[in-house]
């Protein structure tokens, strides 16, 4: 009696267990949903939700008056950008944003040319958001559609270079960026990447003085660099929580070279579902893509 008894229960238990070692598969949307509709839109995140994407990936600058403004560049990149007055942004005239105030930056359009390099995008009206916007935005979104708390990965766009022309200094865009984050987020639905170490570096020393929320820190990692692993923690100082290559930088070995460091691997950008599937096989844990929609069956 006792045996029949068991041998249901140890079927139920290896089950689990099994259910446990599944590995979980971090889909991130690319500037929300860039190969669908006009990134880093509200548009944008709302169709990446759609999708199924658990963690939406973005960017973010500052303009004039201080605000934390949802963008890939400082600027209006000309070949998407429209005028109040309907005109193309040119080169000449494409604006850093760091010199508009946030009112001005609103007026311009990023969505209805569309994007020449990805054909399927749909044309829309669209503006830059401010990052409390999108966030307060999402949020509402994806609880009217009943899916779990979404994550955020979130790129503070920093060059040394442009430290004080397009850019404030790494401190005050880092307290900018933290203050608005966590009026409306916890930290452990909060990911900080940065190709700029230095971004990173003051983000690790002001977590462990107790002066920023401990949220993840990701090293994303430049294709023309050296992609040596030891080289580059020995530029960052620290061990980040995650690693993100372009994925053609990727090998089997190098994941595993990562994972025995204890670092998480979420490549970018991976866009075709052959490169999608040859990513999930080398042992990466996640990805991130402009197609959301061709991840769902991975």
């Amino acid at each position: 009696m006792i045996k029949r008894l068991l041998a249901p229960c140890l079927i139920l238990l290896s089950s689990v267990s099994m259910t446990a070692q599944i590995k979980h598969f971090d889909v991130q949307g690319h500037r929300g949903s860039r190969g669908l509709m006009p990134e880093n839109t509200i548009e944008a995140f709302k169709r990446a939700i759609d999708e199924g994407v658990e963690t939406l990936e973005l960017d973010v600058v500052i303009s004039k008056d201080k605000q934390v403004v949802v963008s890939h560049d400082p600027y209006f990149e000309s070949s998407i950008s429209t005028s109040p007055t309907g005109e193309e942004i040119t080169e000449a005239t494409r604006g850093n944003l760091y010199l508009l105030d946030y009112k001005e930056i609103k007026k311009n359009d990023v969505g209805l040319r569309g994007n020449p390099n990805f054909p399927n995008q749909r044309k829309m009206k669209a503006k830059k958001p401010l990052l409390k916007t999108m966030i307060k935005s999402a949020e509402r979104y994806a609880k009217s559609k009943g899916v779990a708390p979404l994550k955020y990965s979130i790129e503070i766009k920093s060059l040394p270079e442009e430290y004080r022309k397009s850019q404030p200094e790494v401190s005050e865009f880092s307290d900018l960026v933290h203050d608005i984050i966590f009026q409306y987020l916890p930290a452990e639905r909060v990911t900080i990447q940065s190709f700029d170490f230095t971004v990173l570096k003051h983000w690790y020393v002001k977590i462990h003085i107790g002066e920023y929320e401990n949220v993840a820190l990701s090293a994303l990692i430049e294709p023309r660099g050296d992609n040596d692993v030891q080289k580059n923690l020995d530029k960052l100082g620290f061990k980040p929580n995650i690693w993100s290559p372009y994925f053609l930088q990727l090998n089997s070995e190098r994941v595993k070279e990562l994972h025995y460091l204890g670092i998480k691997v979420i490549p970018w950008t991976v866009n075709e579902i052959t490169d999608m599937q040859t990513v999930k096989d080398m042992g990466c844990d996640g990805l991130i893509t402009d197609y959301p929609d061709r991840a769902k069956n991975l």
